[in-house]
């Protein structure tokens, strides 16, 4: 990944981290490595009565010439999504319960103005 690439992904992954927080999450980690790929966000949902952990994979793009954010999630990238989440849970047993991937999609063609977020809740599921 180019210099340009990396910094405007790690803006997209802080932008969606604080957006999420502003919403409720709690961000447990971020950027997780596991043996099926990285994690961007992994968040939480607490309430009194539940929670939730919520696996996040952000997108961000500056122009539409490869098309929106969002369709950049193939089935092979929600196949390594599901596995990556999987292998997460299994090294992280206090989270057991319920589960969910997200994906944001983050779209800022003028640096200047607030981006466009598209969010994808329950995006990914068992096939």
């Amino acid at each position: 990944m180019t210099n340009a690439r990396q910094k405007l992904a790690h803006w997209g992954e802080a932008f969606a981290a604080d957006y999420l927080q502003q919403r409720g999450y709690t961000i447990l980690e971020r950027n997780a490595r596991t043996p099926y790929g990285e994690i961007d966000l992994v968040a939480a949902i607490l309430t009194p009565a539940s929670s939730v952990t919520v696996f996040v994979e952000v997108k961000t793009r500056r122009s539409t010439t490869y098309g929106y954010p969002e369709e950049s999630v193939t089935r092979r990238k929600r196949a390594h999504m599901l596995a990556a989440a999987q292998a997460y849970l299994q090294t992280h047993p206090q989270l057991a319960g319920d589960w969910r991937i997200d994906v944001m999609a983050i779209y800022s063609p003028d640096p200047k103005l607030p981006p466009t977020v598209n969010y994808f809740e329950n995006a990914v599921a068992e096939e």
